[in-house]
């Protein structure tokens, strides 16, 4: 009888062993696909999380879509990434400007960190799809008063945008000029009206290796460059 209660117990200790090593691996899966899943940045009614520190004025519409106008301002994310994917549709007015941060520093001010470019016919000569400062797109790609997506791939140096699904940057920064910060969407001035809807963000995992996998898998910018 004591040999069958050992037995009973051993048995008992794999299966607890078994059922912890199960609850473990799910805990992992889901951690890990997680990073590898596009979220949506806003719940579609508020700017809960996001914080602001100009005058520029946002909103979000009853059908889900964020508007900027007035002065200058830029609308951060709650959160920081570094490895990350970012999109959203965007639509902007004849003259408007407006841009999508991504590594930046949140503060008042023009942000610390990298921009794709939102301008279609302002003066400005670095036009939509632009990564401002660092790889300009000088053809106006898109009309005004149009919805248009613009997806940003940033994984280590590297850095790809796409408009419409075309790539029209894909820069490596020698300097890795920013490394880490938030995301952010910025209205330029007074006159311009900018509207984004179904903003996106897929966070990467640190290892820039695995990253390139899971955007590669997505067709979503490449790795071959590297």
């Amino acid at each position: 009888m004591k040999h069958m209660f050992m037995v009973i117990l051993a048995c008992a200790g794999v299966m607890l062993v078994q059922n912890g090593v199960a609850a473990q691996s799910k805990t992992a899966v889901k951690k890990g696909s997680a990073k590898a899943s596009w979220e949506p940045l806003f719940d579609g009614k508020t700017l809960s999380g996001w914080e602001a520190f100009d005058k520029g004025r946002w909103r979000m519409t009853a059908e889900g879509v964020l508007v900027g106008e007035g002065p200058m301002g830029h609308l951060f994310s709650p959160k920081a990434y570094k490895n990350v994917q970012f999109k959203a549709e965007a639509k902007l007015n004849h003259s408007g400007n407006s841009g999508m941060y991504f590594r930046a520093k949140k503060g008042p001010g023009w942000p610390v960190g990298y921009e794709a470019q939102v301008e279609n016919t302002s003066p400005d000569p670095q036009k939509t799809g632009s990564l401002y400062n660092f790889s300009k797109v000088t053809e106006q790609l898109i009309q005004d008063d149009t919805w248009w997506t613009q997806e940003i791939t940033a994984i280590g140096n590297r850095i790809i945008i796409k408009v419409n699904g075309k790539v029209v940057v894909d820069f490596t920064d020698a300097k890795n000029t920013h490394t880490e910060g938030h995301l952010a969407f910025q209205q330029h001035n007074d006159g311009s009206v900018v509207m984004f809807r179904n903003a996106q963000v897929r966070e990467l995992p640190d290892d820039e290796k695995a990253s390139w996998k899971i955007v590669d898998k997505g067709n979503s910018g490449g790795s071959k460059k590297k």
